[in-house]
Order: structure tokens, then C-alpha cells, then sequence
């Protein structure tokens, strides 16, 4: 046998601009992004709150002489929201127009709209001619602080989400802060869950800060909500520059904390509860396990979950609660899932303390309902939950530290 081998190195720089009023004409940020041919799609929910945004975005682009054309003359309007990732005719819908206008790989996608809307686009455009410039802008905190920063693009299928998709770097990213004026408070909230799961895992000073504000948040005041999706949005760019598996080759997903729950419970509450509101349960979730298996101390745990709910969000819904045909709970199938989505291996992040972490390969499914019952149990009587037992219980997971 011969073999050839050679190792390919690739450099990627993952830009994230931030500014207000983008599409100001005195405003030169999106020029640092953007030149030649530009075709530009918004999320239909995002002119819904803002019917003057296609205007001002044609009118910013006209503004910019032969730097910048505009595909096409107009600004598309396509479906946003998570439905949007259950309909492949969306998928399909894209790519012809991106072939009607003809565009080719020197051109530029500009992507405007919630998390949603720019995983459906970032997919399209990424596999148009194998791969056409992409230009996020993302359009709520969760977006800004999380989603739209990263590299993965998805769809959903078989009831899965992301089951189809592509590890693409965006051409930039450009968090704009008026975008999040006019969002509705449950969606304006939605994103900080995420500043939370990424302090917990990465930065304790980060977390302080978050709870030093917390009445802010809770009352969503602007500038208490920008310096968490701000500082949400470097760790998330740390991370994926620097923790050494942008394209997730292997089977850790630190940054998934919460996630196998909050993927789980999503779709089979017909997406009733949202994605921000799925990560604050499914964290929790977490939470308590942990503790329940002696990794996670007590009192730490009592305070993440006070901040949790300082800032609005539920620790328990009834969704967890939802049996099938043999009495199983739904929730526990996301497990399987999660392990087949990561390559084979299960890999669950814990958190052991604030600003550290470990991974864990199996799950105790009679743990798992034990800290869901606790927390229906705290959610009935909120504020009244005793904090719990420092009692440990010996582990039994093979855990090692995470890097």
C-alpha cells in the first residue's frame, strides 16, 4: 500500500464589527465589509418591526456610488423565525435566487435577521458555488451574542435541529445595536441566557458583572443588555478562534451547556418556548444534576439559578414532563441525539464552578428526572425553594476537566 498524505493549513479571519446605525450615510462601518455586488435578504420579522429598514438599507446603498451595488435594485423579504429552518423550499427558494441574479463567489450575501433566518441564509449561500461571501447582521441578542457570531450554518430535518448544514466563517459579522431597540421584551431577553451559559464557562468576572446587574437586565435596560451581548459576543469569538475545534472535528461542544435539553424541548413544544427560554431550562437542568452528583457545590449552583431567575427566566417548564407511548420521558431521547449530532461519543458539559467546567460521557436518566422534579418543585413555589443539601452523592461519570 501507498499512501500520499500532506497536511492542508487554512487561516480564516473571523471579524465581528460593532457600531449603531449601520446604514447611516455618515456611517463607514458596512464599507469595511462590503464592496462590489451585494444581494441583501431580511427576515420578513425584522420589517415587521421595522418597515423602514429595506428602505434605509437601498438608500445606503445608492448612497455608496460603485463601491457597493445592489443585486438586483431591491431589498429581499423572506420568511425569518425558527420555522423558517423546517422548510427545505426556503433552502431552494434561495439558490434560485442567487442563480437568477447570478451571482459568483466574489460576491457578497448580506444576511440581516435573527439567529434563525441567518443559519437558513448562511446554509444557501454557502453551498451556491461552493461557498459565496456571507455577511451577517444580526438582529437580537441572542443573534449578536451567540448564533451570529459563530461558523455554523443549518437547517432542521427530521425533526432534528441543524441536521443539515456547513461550517462556513462568516466574510464578517456586524452586530448594529439599533437593530435591538425595537425588539419585544421576550425576545430582547431571550439572549441573555447566553452571556450567562458563556461566563459560567469561561469567565467568573464575567459572571459578577452579570449579576451586578441584574435588576437592570431584569428591566431590560438598554445598556445593561449591550455590554452582555458585547461581552457574550467576545467569548463566543474566543472560543471558536482559540479553543482549537472551530468546526467541532471532535466531540466536545462546550458552548452547547444546556443545549441536548433546550434542542429537545424546542420542536416537541411546537417551538412555544424559545430558544433563550430552552438554554435557561435546560441549563438549570444541568445544574442540578451536577450538584446532585457532587461536581457542582451547592451553594454555587443556588446562586447561578437566583441569577437565572433574577433576570426572567423559567428553571422548569411542563414540557420537561411529556411521556411517550411507553411512559419514557421526550426529553430523555435528547440525549441520543445529542450524541449522534456530536459523531458518536456523548459529550455533556458540566459546569463545577463559576468560570470552570468538565466533561462527562454518560448521563444518569434517573438523576436527570430527579433534578427536573426538583426543579418543577422550585418553579411551584418560586423564591421559597429551600437552598439545597451540601450533601454529596460519589460520583460515577468517567470525568476529566475540560481544556
Amino acid at each position: 500500500m501507498d499512501v500520499l498524505s500532506k497536511p492542508i493549513t487554512l487561516t480564516f479571519q473571523h471579524r465581528v464589527v460593532f457600531t449603531r446605525q449601520a446604514f447611516a450615510l455618515e456611517n463607514p462601518a458596512l464599507l469595511e465589509v462590503l464592496s462590489g455586488r451585494v444581494l441583501v435578504m431580511v427576515d420578513d420579522g425584522v420589517v415587521a418591526g421595522c418597515p423602514a429598514l429595506p428602505e434605509a438599507v437601498a438608500g445606503w446603498m445608492a448612497g455608496q456610488g460603485e463601491r457597493v451595488t445592489l443585486v438586483g435594485g431591491r431589498v429581499l423579504v423572506l420568511p425569518g423565525g425558527e420555522s423558517c429552518k423546517n422548510d427545505w423550499g426556503q433552502v431552494e427558494a434561495i439558490w434560485a435566487e442567487i442563480n437568477r441574479v447570478g451571482l459568483d463567489r466574489h460576491s457578497t450575501v448580506l444576511a440581516i435577521g435573527g439567529g434563525a433566518f441567518l443559519d437558513l441564509v448562511g446554509f444557501a449561500a454557502a453551498t451556491a458555488h461552493r461557498g459565496i461571501r456571507l455577511v451577517r447582521m444580526p438582529t437580537t441578542t441572542l443573534s449578536q451574542g451567540d448564533g451570529g457570531v459563530g461558523v455554523k450554518n443549518g437547517v432542521n430535518y427530521f425533526s432534528k435541529k441543524n441536521w443539515i448544514g456547513t461550517f462556513a466563517v462568516p466574510w464578517a459579522v456586524v452586530n448594529d445595536s439599533a437593530l435591538l431597540d425595537g425588539l419585544p421584551a421576550r425576545e430582547k431577553r431571550a439572549g441573555l441566557i447566553e452571556g450567562v451559559k458563556v461566563a459560567l464557562l469561561r469567565d467568573a468576572g464575567f459572571f459578577a458583572a452579570i449579576e451586578a446587574s441584574a435588576d437592570a437586565l431584569a428591566a431590560l435596560e438598554p445598556a445593561a443588555v449591550e455590554m452582555v451581548v458585547r461581552r457574550s459576543a467576545e467569548q463566543h469569538l474566543e472560543h471558536i478562534a482559540g479553543g482549537g475545534d472551530p468546526f467541532e472535528l471532535g466531540s466536545a461542544r462546550p458552548l452547547d451547556f444546556g443545549h441536548w435539553v433546550a434542542h429537545k424541548i424546542e420542536p416537541s413544544s411546537g417551538y412555544r418556548i424559545n430558544h433563550g427560554e430552552a438554554v435557561a431550562i435546560g441549563m438549570a437542568v444541568d445544574l442540578v444534576y451536577a450538584r446532585r452528583l457532587g461536581l457542582l457545590a451547592a451553594a454555587d449552583s443556588e446562586r447561578i439559578l437566583r441569577l437565572i431567575e433574577r433576570i426572567g427566566f423559567a428553571v422548569h417548564d411542563a414540557e420537561l414532563e411529556r411521556v411517550d407511548e411507553r411512559g419514557g420521558r421526550v426529553v430523555l431521547r435528547g440525549l441520543e441525539e445529542f450524541r449522534e449530532h456530536l459523531g458518536g461519543e456523548l459529550t455533556i458539559t458540566l459546569v463545577t464552578g463559576i468560570g470552570r467546567r468538565v466533561e462527562v460521557h454518560e448521563m444518569s436518566a434517573e438523576t436527570v428526572r430527579e433534578a427536573m422534579d426538583e426543579l418543577r418543585s422550585r418553579q411551584a413555589v418560586p423564591g421559597v425553594m429551600p437552598m439545597p443539601s451540601a450533601d454529596r452523592i460519589p460520583v460515577t461519570h468517567p470525568a476529566r476537566p475540560a481544556p
